[in-house]
C-alpha cells in the first residue's frame, strides 16, 4: 500500500501543473458540497443534545380551530393545542413517560440593573424530565413547579447566557433574575449545549408554564377555543409511534367530540363534520419543533442538487485528465503487464493516483467550503447566521474525506481499466508509441465534455430563473410605499407593563417620534408588516353564511389612528380611523380589497358588520375599504383582513412602529432609539431597521438561492469550459499528423478551425438540449419556489444558453486556432 501511495505521490508530482489543476477543480466541487452539508447537518440532521432522542415524538392538532390561534417558530398554528386540552391529555395518557408543553415569549431580563432583549420559554413540569437533561449546575425545573398557577417565581438560565452575562459565577443558583418585570430566583443551569427544542431560536430563560401571566403571556389560557401550545411527549420502552398514535387518538377524539364539540356555537354543518374528524397526529421528535424543517428542506435540497452537479462536472474533468495520462503510460501499462504483472495490481495503482489527488482535492476543499460558508453569512440577517455555527466541525470534515475518496473510486475506475485493457500489448506491437486509448476513450472523453456543458447548461439556466424570481419579488407591488420607511417593535410587557400603561406608552410613543425633526408620519400596528408575522380569527359577517371554517377564517391586525395615511396605502371607500375610535366608542373596522372580494360585499361593504373574533355578535362596523397591503410575506398572496384600532384592544402589550421620514431612514435610525429610550430607559427596542432592510431579511431564502446557484452555476461554466479546452487540445495534439497531411494536400487555416470548430459545436448543441430539458424539469419542479414564474422564462433560458455558448466556444477556439497553425513539414514528422 506505501508503495502505491509513494509511487502515485511522484507521478503527480511529474506533472505539477495538471495535478495542481485538478486538485482546484476538486476543490471546488468537494468544498461547495461540504459547505452546504453543513448547513444541512446543523438544520435538518441533527439531533437534540437529550437522552435517547430518537424516543422523542411531536404532538399534532391539524384540523379546523374556530376561536384564536397563535404560532411561533416551533411550528404553524395548524398543530397548536388549547391548555385545556394539553392538560387533559397529560393526565390521562399512558403510552408516554410524559408529555411536554412550550411556548416561547419575548423576554426583557433585568440582569445585575442591566435590561437585556433576549428569548424565553414558557414550559410544563414535565418538559425536562422529558427531555431527560441533567443540569450544569443547581437543578431543572419539576412537576412540582408548575402545580399551581402563579406560585412559583422560578427560572433555568442557559450554559450560554451563565457564561456570558454571569461570568460562570458558582453561586449563580438562588441569585435573582427580573424576567418581564416580575423577580425569579434562578434555580439552575441548563446543560451546556442545550438551546432549546426549537432549531432557530436560541432561548436563555425557562420559566414554569404556570406563570403566563407574570411574565406578561395571556393567551385566553383558560378556553378551548385558544390554540397556542406545542406538545412533544417521550415513548415508554417498548411502545411504538403507531401504537402511541392509536392509543392517543382514543383519548383525544371523546375530548373532541363529547366536550369541545358543543361549544362550537353557530358552526356550520360542514365545519362542525371536519372538526369532530380531527385527528392526533404523533411523529418522530428527535429533531425537535421548528418551522425551519419545513421552511428550509427545500431549499437546502436545492443548493445541494447545484452543489453536487458541479462535483459532477469538475469529476469529468479528472476522468479526461485520467483518460489523457493513460493514453501517455500506455507503454509503460504494457511492458509491465508484459513482465508479469497483474492486471489487478496495475488498477489497484492508478485507483491510488486517483484517490490521491481527490484527497488533495479534499484538503484544499475544506478551505473553499470555510470561503463559501463565510460567503452565505454575508447573505443571512444577522438573526438567521446566528443560529448556525459556521466552522468546520469534524461531520463537514469526515462528509469532505469521505466524498474525496468516493470520487477518486468512481470517477478514476473507468481511466483505469481502460488503461490496463487486455488489448494492450497488441496494441503497442502495432503501434509502438501512437498509442491514443483508441475510439472508445475519444467517445468518452467527448461524452464526458457532453454531458459537462448540460450540467451547465441546466445550472445556469435554473439560476437565471431564480434570479429572475428574485427580481419579481423585488419589484413585487406591495401595496405600500417602504421608501423612507423605518420600523422597529416594542413590548411593553416585557418592562413590566400593564395594558393601560401599555396603551398611555404607546400613545406618547407616537407623539415623541412624530416630533423627531425629518419625520413626517407615524403609525402603528399589533402584527409587524411583511415580516412572516401573522394574526388569524375566526369571524361572522353580516349576511354571509360561511360553508366551511376555513371561509370564517381571516388575517386580523390592530393598528393606530391614521395607519394607511402614514403608509401612503389610499382608501378604496370610507374612512380612516380617527382619535375618536378608541376603548369605550363604537367598535369599527376596515377591511381591504381582498376581505371584499372573497364575502363578495362589491360596493357595499362600509356599513356591514361583522364579529370582532372574540364573540359570535355582530358588533363591528365596517367603516372603510383600503386598497390591499402585503401581510407576512412579499410572496404570499394577499388575504383577506379586517383591521381595527388597536386603542379599542383592552389587551394592547406589544407594537411595531413605521415611522416616515424624508431623509433616508437609516440617518434617523439612532434619534428613533434615543426617542424610545427618553420615554423609558428599560424599555428593549427591537428589530430597528429601514423597511427595505426587513423585506430582504424576509425573502432571506430566495436571496440566498439566487445568489448561491449563480455563483455554483458560474463555477460549473468555468469547470466546463476547462474540460472542453482540454479535451480539445488534447485531441488537436493526438490530431497533428492528420492536420498536417490535410494541410499538405492544400486545406487551408479556416477549414482546420472549422474542423475543430465542428466538433465543438457538436458537443455544444448536443448538451446544450439535453442542459435546456434538465431545466425544464428543474424548473417544473421548483415553481412553488418561483415568484411569478411557471418554471419557463424565455429571457433566463436564452441569457444562460448564449452565455454557455460563448464561453465553449471560446474554449474550443484557442485549440482551433492552434491547429490552424501547424507546419505540415513539422507535423508529418510528428510522432
Amino acid at each position: 500500500m506505501m508503495r502505491n501511495l509513494r509511487l502515485a505521490a511522484r507521478m503527480l508530482l511529474k506533472t505539477p501543473f495538471v495535478s495542481g489543476v485538478a486538485v482546484l477543480s476538486l476543490a471546488l466541487g468537494i468544498g461547495a458540497n461540504a459547505a452546504i452539508f453543513s448547513i444541512f447537518e446543523q438544520l435538518l440532521l441533527r439531533e437534540l443534545p437529550v437522552r435517547e432522542p430518537g424516543q422523542l415524538v411531536n404532538l399534532a392538532a391539524p384540523g379546523p380551530k374556530p376561536g384564536s390561534t397563535s404560532s411561533n417558530d416551533a411550528g404553524r398554528s395548524t398543530i397548536t393545542f388549547s391548555y385545556p386540552m394539553f392538560r387533559d391529555l397529560e393526565k390521562r395518557q399512558t403510552v408516554f413517560t410524559g408529555i411536554a408543553a412550550h411556548k416561547l415569549f419575548s423576554a426583557s431580563l433585568g440582569v445585575r440593573n442591566e435590561p437585556v432583549a433576549e428569548r424565553g420559554v414558557l414550559v410544563s413540569g414535565s418538559y425536562f424530565p422529558v427531555l431527560g437533561l441533567t443540569p450544569a449546575k443547581g437543578r431543572l425545573l419539576s412537576p412540582d413547579d408548575d402545580d399551581v398557577k402563579g406560585a412559583h417565581y422560578v427560572a433555568v438560565i442557559s450554559y450560554a447566557f451563565w457564561e456570558n452575562k454571569f461570568g460562570k459565577d458558582p453561586g449563580i443558583v438562588g441569585q435573582p433574575i427580573v424576567v418581564n418585570g416580575n423577580t425569579f430566583s434562578i434555580i439552575g443551569v441548563a446543560p451546556q449545549g442545550f438551546d432549546g427544542t426549537t432549531v432557530s431560536q436560541m432561548p436563555v430563560v425557562w420559566i414554569p408554564l404556570e406563570m403566563r401571566e407574570q411574565v406578561q403571556v395571556r393567551e385566553d389560557a383558560e378556553s378551548r377555543r385558544s390554540y397556542w401550545l406545542y406538545l412533544f411527549a417521550r415513548l415508554k420502552p417498548g411502545v411504538n409511534i403507531e401504537t402511541a398514535r392509536t392509543a392517543m387518538n382514543a383519548l383525544y377524539r371523546p375530548i373532541v367530540t363529547d366536550v369541545e364539540a358543543p361549544l362550537q356555537v353557530k358552526m356550520d354543518s360542514v365545519t362542525m363534520r371536519a372538526f369532530k374528524a380531527k385527528l392526533l397526529r404523533v411523529e418522530p421528535g428527535a429533531r425537535g419543533q421548528s418551522q425551519v424543517h419545513e421552511e428550509a428542506t427545500t431549499p437546502i435540497m436545492l443548493l445541494f442538487l447545484v452543489t453536487g452537479m458541479v462535483l459532477l462536472i469538475a469529476c469529468a474533468n479528472i476522468a479526461n485528465l485520467l483518460l489523457a495520462r493513460g493514453a501517455g503510460r500506455a507503454t509503460e501499462m504494457g511492458v509491465r503487464l508484459a513482465l508479469g504483472a497483474t492486471r489487478r495490481a496495475l488498477v489497484a495503482q492508478l485507483l491510488t493516483e486517483s484517490v490521491l489527488l481527490a484527497l488533495l482535492g479534499g484538503v484544499v476543499a475544506l478551505l473553499v467550503a470555510q470561503w463559501t460558508m463565510s460567503g452565505i453569512v454575508a447573505l443571512l440577517p444577522p438573526f438567521a447566521a446566528a443560529m448556525l455555527q459556521f466552522s468546520l466541525r469534524w461531520p463537514v470534515i469526515a462528509f469532505a474525506v469521505g466524498l474525496s475518496v468516493v470520487t477518486g473510486v468512481v470517477f478514476g475506475l473507468f481511466p483505469a481499466l481502460h488503461s490496463t485493457r487486455n488489448d494492450l500489448i497488441g496494441a503497442i506491437r502495432a503501434g509502438a508509441n501512437q498509442i491514443t486509448g483508441g475510439r472508445a476513450a475519444a467517445r468518452f472523453r467527448a461524452a464526458l465534455v457532453t454531458a459537462q456543458i448540460a450540467l451547465s447548461t441546466s445550472l445556469l439556466i435554473v439560476s437565471a430563473l431564480f434570479l429572475r424570481s428574485l427580481m419579481n419579488v423585488s419589484r413585487a407591488d406591495l401595496g405600500v410605499r417602504v421608501e423612507h420607511l423605518a420600523t422597529f417593535s416594542v413590548d411593553a410587557r416585557r418592562a413590566g407593563y400593564d395594558t393601560a400603561r401599555s396603551a398611555v406608552l404607546f400613545s406618547r410613543a407616537e407623539e415623541e417620534l412624530t416630533a423627531v425633526p425629518g419625520v413626517t408620519a407615524v403609525a402603528s400596528a399589533r402584527v409587524p408588516l411583511i415580516a412572516n408575522s401573522d394574526w388569524e380569527s375566526t369571524i361572522k359577517i353580516q349576511g354571509h353564511d360561511c360553508s366551511a371554517e376555513s371561509e370564517c377564517q381571516v388575517a386580523l391586525n390592530r393598528v393606530s389612528a391614521g395607519f394607511f395615511g402614514a403608509l401612503n396605502v389610499p382608501m378604496v371607500g370610507g374612512r380612516e380611523f380617527s382619535a375618536v375610535d378608541r376603548l369605550g366608542a363604537p367598535k369599527v373596522a376596515i377591511v381591504n380589497q381582498a376581505f371584499v372580494k372573497r364575502y363578495k360585499l362589491g360596493d357595499h361593504a362600509v356599513g356591514k358588520y361583522i364579529s370582532d373574533g372574540n364573540t359570535d355578535s355582530l358588533n363591528v362596523e365596517i367603516v372603510g375599504v383600503a386598497r390591499d397591503i402585503k401581510y407576512a410575506n412579499v410572496k404570499d398572496e394577499v388575504p383577506p383582513v379586517f383591521y381595527t384600532p388597536w386603542r379599542q384592544d383592552a389587551h394592547a402589550g406589544d407594537m411595531s412602529f413605521y415611522v416616515r421620514t424624508s431623509l433616508p431612514p437609516a440617518q434617523i435610525l439612532g434619534a428613533m432609539r434615543a426617542t424610545m429610550q427618553r420615554l423609558d430607559p428599560n424599555l428593549p427596542v427591537e428589530e430597528l431597521k429601514t423597511m427595505p432592510q426587513q423585506i430582504r431579511e424576509t425573502n432571506v431564502f430566495d436571496r440566498m438561492i439566487g445568489i448561491l446557484s449563480l455563483a455554483f452555476a458560474l463555477v460549473a461554466t468555468m469547470l466546463a469550459s476547462i474540460g472542453l479546452y482540454g479535451v480539445l487540445s488534447y485531441t488537436v495534439a493526438q490530431r497533428t499528423r492528420e492536420i498536417g497531411v490535410r494541410m499538405a494536400l492544400g486545406a487551408d487555416a479556416r477549414s482546420v478551425r472549422r474542423l475543430v470548430m465542428r466538433q465543438v459545436a457538436g458537443m455544444v448543441v448536443i448538451g446544450g438540449l439535453l442542459g435546456i430539458g434538465a431545466a425544464l424539469a428543474a424548473g417544473r419542479a421548483a415553481r412553488n419556489m418561483l415568484y411569478q414564474l411557471e418554471g419557463y422564462d424565455p429571457v433566463a433560458f436564452t441569457v444562460a444558453v448564449l452565455l454557455l455558448a460563448s464561453v465553449a466556444l471560446l474554449a474550443g477556439w484557442i485549440p482551433a486556432r492552434r491547429a490552424s497553425a501547424v507546419d505540415p513539414m513539422q507535423a508529418l514528422r510528428y510522432d
